[in-house]
């Protein structure tokens, strides 16, 4: 245990990363402490142990989310050890739920019990097998959990593959195309163990041309790097991410409408195509925390509904919690994504050395005119009578052209000569002093 903060009602807790992880207060539930007993100084003091999960990775220079209500997730169910009660996914039907409901109320219950969407079908059988293999892991986790010093990992979840399969394998899902053997034979077991009636969908790519490549998937992961998001119609979306929010605007194009058309209607129709794939993008880049879409102007108010409405039908598929506000007279609407994880952006890329993160460069002429005045002041400053001064290769190149126009005009200046040499050490717009005695 960390610092135990009494001001934040939170405590730091040292999870063996480089960031300590974040624990509220309203996150400290386990045996013996009272649920609404919310002080954290009387919960936990700095040098506990505690058993934790986190919620949330480590992002930018914040740490991991954690909780003391844990929970593990098993193909149909998730079990809280120390929650109690069933719940069941609202994305069922009624009489699903009710199903479900029931089968679970049958079960022989030692804490809490949700039941996620992917049980829609699943029999007694299922459930049973589901919930009892969760129940013998909490078992050895807790056991474990005993017998080693903090901070120590006791589980982390299947590997990215084996964990698509447990949450998004359905009977909506056709196949699945695996390109390992070794994978293929890991997910089959899997499933044999948990849904035998799935694995005929799994299969082995044996194709010649790498798997990702053959299907446009390593496209479509790039392509989430890019700003511009063409639409089917001619339109296109520019996407900025910021510290404080992401901001998608919307925009016409090449899609100008047809002869007859009202400017309202070719509006509406570009709105409609960019509410489905802002939506896809931020699936796909894994986009979270505050997000405004500026959708193009619409004069009628039937119109704005409309949009909304395929907006908010588009994040019925999305999995990750969403909250939308109405759009406004001028065309914006803002929503909040629940932020889990890091996306392609952060995983894939680095902040540039040359903007930081701003996205854009100094122009040559400023580099040019900086150089110019950082190589004055350090020539000046030289008791030398010749120096050579090093600044960036960028730089050299621009203050050593025009028959080194630049280069003249400082020496006239400073009354001295001076060469400008490249050094790819230098940044553009400074200058670093290499002193030397005239011939």
């Amino acid at each position: 245990m960390g610092n135990v903060l009494a001001g934040m009602e939170a405590a730091f807790i040292d999870v063996g990363l480089p960031k300590s992880g974040f624990l509220h207060v309203d996150e400290v539930v386990a045996m013996g402490v009272p649920k609404h007993k919310r002080q954290i100084a009387e919960l936990l003091k700095k040098g506990d142990e505690v058993l934790v999960q986190a919620t949330k990775d480590p992002m930018g220079t914040k740490g991991c989310r954690l909780t003391m209500q844990l929970s593990l997730a098993g193909r149909f169910v998730v079990y809280v050890p120390f929650g109690d009660g069933v719940g069941v996914s609202r994305k069922l039907l009624d009489d699903e739920r009710k199903r479900l409901r029931k089968i679970c109320g049958a079960l022989p219950l030692e804490g809490g019990l949700i039941v996620r969407t992917a049980a829609a079908g699943a029999s007694a059988e299922d459930i049973a097998r589901d919930y009892q293999a969760l129940k013998r892991l909490w078992a050895a986790l807790n056991q474990r959990g005993g017998q080693v010093k903090a901070p120590t990992l006791l589980y982390s979840e299947a590997d990215v593959s084996l964990k698509v399969i447990r949450d998004l394998l359905n009977k909506h899902v056709d196949e699945v195309i695996v390109d390992e053997p070794g994978q293929h034979e890991r997910i089959l077991s899997f499933l044999k163990r948990t849904s035998p009636a799935m694995a005929s969908k799994v299969t082995l790519y044996e194709g010649d041309q790498p798997l990702l490549t053959a299907y446009g998937a390593e496209k479509s992961i790039r392509s989430t790097l890019e700003r511009r998001v063409p639409l089917p119609s001619g339109g296109y979306l520019i996407i900025d991410d910021t510290e404080a929010m992401t901001v998608i605007d919307v925009n016409s194009g090449g899609n100008v409408g047809r002869g007859g058309n009202r400017l309202e209607d070719t509006a509406t129709k570009t709105n409609l195509e960019a509410a489905a794939e802002a939506v896809r993008q931020l699936r796909l880049r894994d986009i979270g925390g505050i997000v405004i879409i500026d959708f193009i102007d619409m004069s009628d108010a039937p119109n704005r509904r409309a949009v909304k409405a395929a907006l908010e039908a588009a994040l019925e598929r999305d999995r990750t919690r969403t909250f939308v506000a109405d759009i406004s007279p001028l065309g914006l609407v803002e929503m909040t994504r629940q932020n889990i994880s890091d996306g392609p952006r952060e995983v894939m890329t680095e902040m540039c050395s040359h903007c930081e993160g701003f996205g854009y460069v100094l122009s040559d002429e400023t580099v040019a005119i900086d150089t110019c005045r950082a190589v004055s002041r350090v020539a000046a400053e030289a008791s030398e009578d010749a120096v050579v001064v090093r600044v960036s290769p960028r730089a050299a190149e621009l203050l050593n052209e025009d028959g080194r126009a630049r280069v003249l005009e400082i020496e006239e200046y400073v009354a001295k000569k001076v060469t400008v040499e490249p050094d790819r050490g230098v940044n553009d717009g400074e200058a670093k002093l290499r002193s030397r005695k005239a011939a």
